[in-house]
């Protein structure tokens, strides 16, 4: 199988030279690797030359139109998968050859897990539990696992079928054919979603517990407006492409999710904002957008 690993950057050049030492690291011997850089602007470029890593340079498109990149280079250069990851984790040594492993013919992706890089039993992005159709389950005191431990009781074998996309995704890529590439109107939270969606009518999405990507733990970041924005009306704007059970208590979640999120980051204060102060505008904007599914880039505060 012939495999491109492809890292989508901007802006972090130390975490992204990290990234491209750990992926020329690995047991399974690498056919190539490319870095798609969204118009950073803090000498990455000069970075990759003396590295002397392929890359391309676009506009910065977003996520969403990273992974776009990445993909449509893959499929053009010929490669039969691509394995996808952003600049800030890294994957562990073992790791493409536990996945290539993993990709038969029933797969059309399998990923790595995503482990806290000072902390390396704990998932960055906890782990749902999963419905009899395999969807997240929303009634349910407990609803998401936080541990590698636990995860591997609850699955009861070495993989999972579900997947944090594009942490370490390894992506079969006849199945682009199919189902079409990332959607670059998403631009920032999404993409990942209505891509698992689309790949999982084609095949298998699976995590592979014993592959493993590194990361930064991310629950202490904040979450500006913009963010906020695109997380409330994408999510909605997911949950009427492919509706849940109980569809309006998920978007009532989606809206509480977030103002948890900027109440726990930010301050309170500025969660109230979104609701009674002078970003409220902004929530019911990505709200309206969101039930209409209008996706694409038009945060305008």
């Amino acid at each position: 199988m012939k495999i491109l690993a492809a890292i989508v950057t901007h802006n972090r050049s130390e975490l992204l030279a990290r990234c491209i030492d750990r992926v020329r690291a690995q047991t399974k011997g690498l056919d190539a690797l490319l870095v798609v850089n969204n118009a950073s602007t803090d000498g990455t470029v000069e970075m990759l030359k003396r590295k002397g890593v392929d890359h391309v340079t676009q506009g910065n498109l977003g996520s969403a139109g990273g992974w776009n990149r990445a993909i449509a280079e893959a499929v053009e250069r010929g490669f039969d998968a691509v394995w996808l990851m952003d600049d800030d984790g890294y994957p562990d040594v073992h790791a493409l050859a536990v996945l290539e492993k993993a990709l038969q013919d029933d797969v059309a992706c399998v990923s790595s897990v995503v482990l806290c890089e000072d902390d390396k039993e704990r998932f960055v992005f906890p782990f749902p539990i999963l419905d009899q159709n395999d969807r997240p389950v929303l009634f349910r005191i407990k609803r998401k696992i936080a541990l590698l431990h636990d995860l591997r009781q609850h699955a009861g074998g070495s993989t999972y079928p579900f997947a944090h996309l594009f942490n370490g995704a390894l992506i079969r890529t006849d199945i682009v054919s199919r189902i079409g590439n990332v959607d670059p109107e998403f631009f920032i939270f999404g993409d990942e979603v209505d891509f698992f969606m689309r790949m999982r009518s084609q095949g298998k999405v699976l995590s592979h517990l014993d592959a493993h990507h590194f990361h930064p733990a991310v629950a202490g970041r904040p979450l500006n407006e913009m963010k906020f924005y695109y997380y409330v009306k994408n999510t909605i704007a997911l949950n009427r492409r492919y509706p849940p059970n109980h569809a309006l208590a998920w978007n009532v979640a989606t809206v509480a999710a977030a103002l948890a999120r900027t109440a726990r980051r930010n301050s309170l204060g500025e969660a109230v904002s979104y609701v009674l102060g002078s970003r409220a505008p902004t929530l019911w904007k990505a709200i309206l957008r969101g039930f209409r599914g209008k996706i694409g880039k038009d945060f305008d505060p």
